[in-house]
């Protein structure tokens, strides 16, 4: 797509913003209602950072790309997990809903179903059946190296979404969109200080290990909780690998093991309601004896959160696909792409969730 020279001179900030603005995003089914999953004007991306022009960037001279016009291309979306979950459901809504409006000319997507091996290969086939942009949502930030060096001798660009992966933009990658997973991981402390008081015991509910998402939103977690509330104490940091019931039976663990826990951190909403089912089972009240915050925006986290079973819920969007074309567009109108456009996420607290479900997803 060329664009007016007075476009050129915009921000990537303002070009994606308005994008998402106008743009539909995916409206998946939600994992356990079947309802549609939220209302794509409330939900749409928009852009935090960069704020202005990010300089010279990435862009087709210096990544070596060939001028493509997407609408005759072949585009590839790699999904790294199952469609169980609700993000992943509304992420690849989102992409399939965007290619088909922009009138991308074919798009391949296919599913990793969680393994490392598979997403390599996918990746690879999907360079065999000639795609020429990928859409990539890393399952690990390290590990793909051998689909991303087969895309980069292809000169076929690689934009990476949701997770980073650990390697040289604008070389082995285009770029990364996506949150800032620290920033997120402080935003759930401050909301558990607030729901807590500052005092108690915490348990973590750790996502999947080998992933820059984890990592950051424990970092930010542990480091802002430390930083402003010393009586609140973790006493258990444990893995649910960012499954409901993987959530559900570390926390059937937990209250036979920390029986004195006050509060749950969990790393994203599937574990949070895993963990909801085993505090009933158990007979507590979770929202009330046990205080839980949760990180991603599920319409089912959401609306746990108005019925008072959750405290906070720190928004992760998924909704990536007017953003990644809009990408895209800019790198192929010769407009330079910066590493890292990070988007901005809400906060969803009992004061907010009822008139803030039609966002989620």
């Amino acid at each position: 797509m060329t664009l007016p020279q007075r476009s050129r001179t915009l921000s990537l900030a303002c070009v994606v913003a308005a994008t998402a603005a106008l743009a539909l995003s995916g409206c998946a089914k939600s994992e356990t209602t079947g309802e549609a999953a939220g209302d794509s004007g409330q939900g749409a991306q928009t852009v935090q950072t960069p704020t202005a022009s990010a300089g010279p960037g990435c862009n087709l001279t210096t990544y070596g790309a060939p001028k493509l016009d997407l609408k005759d291309a072949v585009v590839g979306f790699s999904q790294s997990e199952k469609e169980a979950n609700p993000f992943r459901i509304a992420e690849t809504q989102s992409i399939k809903d965007e290619a088909a409006k922009i009138g991308v000319k074919k798009l391949l997507t296919t599913n990793a179903q969680s393994q490392l091996s598979k997403q390599i290969s996918d990746i690879q086939d999907m360079l065999a059946q000639g795609a020429q942009f990928l859409i990539v949502a890393p399952l690990n930030s390290d590990g793909l190296e051998p689909a991303i060096q087969a895309a980069a001798a292809k000169k076929v660009p690689v934009l990476t979404i949701d997770r980073k992966v650990n390697a040289t933009s604008c070389k082995d990658y285009l770029a990364f969109l996506g949150s800032d997973f620290v920033e997120q991981g402080k935003r759930a402390a401050d909301a558990m200080v607030k729901a807590t008081g500052g005092k108690g015991k915490v348990a973590i509910l750790l996502g999947s290990s080998g992933n820059s998402v984890t990592t950051d939103r424990t970092k930010g977690f542990v480091d802002q909780v430390a930083a402003t509330a010393p009586g609140l104490e973790i006493v258990a940091q444990q893995t649910g690998e960012f499954a409901r019931d993987k959530g559900q039976q570390v926390m059937e663990q937990l209250i036979q093991s920390k029986p004195d826990i006050t509060a749950v951190y969990a790393e994203n909403d599937e574990m949070a309601l895993g963990a909801v089912t085993a505090l009933k089972a158990a007979g507590k009240k979770p929202g009330k004896d046990i205080k839980i915050v949760s990180i991603d925006g599920t319409r089912n986290a959401v609306q746990a959160l108005v019925n008072g079973e959750l405290n906070a819920v720190i928004e992760s969007n998924p909704r990536f696909g007017p953003l990644a074309f809009a990408t895209a567009q800019k790198f192929y109108a010769g407009e330079g792409v910066p590493e890292d456009v990070i988007i901005a996420d809400r906060v969803y607290d009992p004061a907010n969730a009822a008139d803030s479900l039609g966002g989620a997803y």
